[in-house]
């Protein structure tokens, strides 16, 4: 099956001297490290998908994060490809046998089935025609292939004054929709877990899992931060942090681009996150062990310093990216030991949730002692959010809350003489 691999781009420039080539570094284009590339099963590569994403990287316009998920679309759209004996060029007269169309069809089936997202079965799609359209725009791809009829939409939408305007995008008619749904959506579309459930969970895992892995849920469920951030952590980071004169039992912990040393955050937002100093204790404790330093003597130079490390000395993250391959692995096994158990909250449950179930405890708290505007702020420095209107879900959340069991509470007892006239009709059978 065809494999995304991640490789360093140096880039160089070529040149002939004397009859002999030679290469010298390039001093303008940007280096690379972690740059997404796709290969076939074959093991070779596929040049074209590799060269679209090399050139969006060389200029700078394009964050990496963007570029592994187009390529990682794209290695899902090359398994397919080969699974089905076609080529990325096969475009014959008659639709339905063309690759896109296929391709079209086998993610909208995968979508029916369960088996992705509506939304990843959305993005996979859109990926893949921007490819073809930058194929198309180098001409590598004949503008004559059929692959798509480009469609105008027109989008009417109304600003704050009440003023009608209308937007224009041209889609195509492979674009599959994901209609967005009503209600409540907090962050990754995920919802919070109960506090019993929670410490459920870190039970459950300091005894079934690696002592990374439960430190990396506690650091989740205790300071909201994201598995990137969390990756990411360095051992100075942990030794530079100030305790918060407002609130006793708390320490700031500086991250982003501007914190001494840089931990990575999403969009590069520089600011302080709030750590208990129970748990700051912890993490100290856990970067002195005797575990740990094993862990930093096979590592490089450049993660040494990094507070999670693998087996191997390698970082649990990649640099600039919100993903963690041997994090995802580790959950995978702790939700199948979890459900073998009878844990049934584990069978469910993702990391990202625990960014969401700290925010909505901090703002059941912040309301409770401040009021609602208060609240906001507070939820909004604590998470680094860029504005107030995603922490005024989690306010908007909370206050739901418990109106939906008092609600609950009464569904139940007015359905309660419903259950038991089904039970006397069974019992008569």
């Amino acid at each position: 099956m065809a494999t995304l691999e991640h490789v360093h781009q140096i880039p160089m420039r070529v040149s002939i001297e004397h009859g002999e080539v030679s290469y010298a570094r390039h001093s303008t284009a940007i280096e690379v490290r972690g740059l997404p590339q796709v290969f076939w099963s074959d093991a070779s590569p596929w040049q074209e998908a590799n060269a679209w994403a090399a050139e969006r990287m060389s200029c700078g316009a394009v964050a990496l994060s963007t570029v592994e998920s187009n390529m990682r679309a794209l290695s899902d759209y090359a398994n397919f490809l080969e699974s089905k004996g076609l080529t990325w060029f096969t475009f014959p007269i008659r639709k339905a046998d063309r690759c896109l169309v296929q391709y079209r069809g086998a993610l909208v089936d995968a979508r029916t089935r369960g088996a992705i997202s509506p939304s990843t079965a959305s993005q996979r799609m859109r990926a893949v025609i921007q490819f073809y359209r930058w194929t198309r725009a180098r001409r590598i791809l004949s503008n004559a292939a059929p692959l798509w009829q480009d469609r105008t939409v027109h989008i009417r939408l109304f600003d704050a004054t009440g003023f009608e305007r209308t937007l224009t995008r041209v889609t195509t008619d492979l674009a599959i929709q994901c209609r967005t749904r009503h209600g409540e959506r907090l962050e990754g579309g995920l919802l919070p877990i109960s506090p019993a459930d929670r410490e459920a969970i870190l039970t459950f895992a300091e005894s079934h899992a690696s002592i990374e892995l439960y430190l990396m849920l506690a650091i989740g469920f205790f300071t909201g931060m994201r598995l990137g951030t969390i990756c990411d952590l360095k051992v100075a980071t942990l030794q530079h942090v100030t305790p918060d004169p407002t609130a006793p039992g708390l320490c700031r912990l500086a991250v982003g681009p501007g914190g001494v040393p840089p931990v990575h955050t999403k969009f590069g937002v520089t600011g302080q996150v709030w750590i208990p100093q129970s748990l700051l204790t912890c993490l100290l404790d856990y970067a002195t062990s005797a575990r740990r330093f094993s862990r930093e003597a096979k590592a490089a130079a450049p993660e040494k310093g990094t507070l999670f490390l693998t087996r191997y000395g390698n970082t649990y993250g990649r640099s600039g990216s919100d993903r963690s391959s041997p994090v995802n692995v580790e959950m995978a096994r702790l939700r199948t030991a979890g459900t073998r158990t009878g844990l049934r909250v584990l069978r469910s449950f993702r990391f990202h949730q625990t960014r969401c179930t700290f925010a909505t405890e901090l703002a059941r708290m912040a309301i409770a002692a401040g009021g609602v505007i208060n609240a906001i702020a507070i939820v909004k420095d604590a998470l680094l959010h860029g504005d107030e209107a995603t922490a005024f879900r989690y306010i908007k959340f909370v206050q739901k809350t418990p109106m939906k069991a008092a609600m609950a509470d009464d569904f139940t007892r007015a359905f309660c003489g419903i259950e038991q006239a089904c039970k006397r009709g069974a019992s008569h059978e």
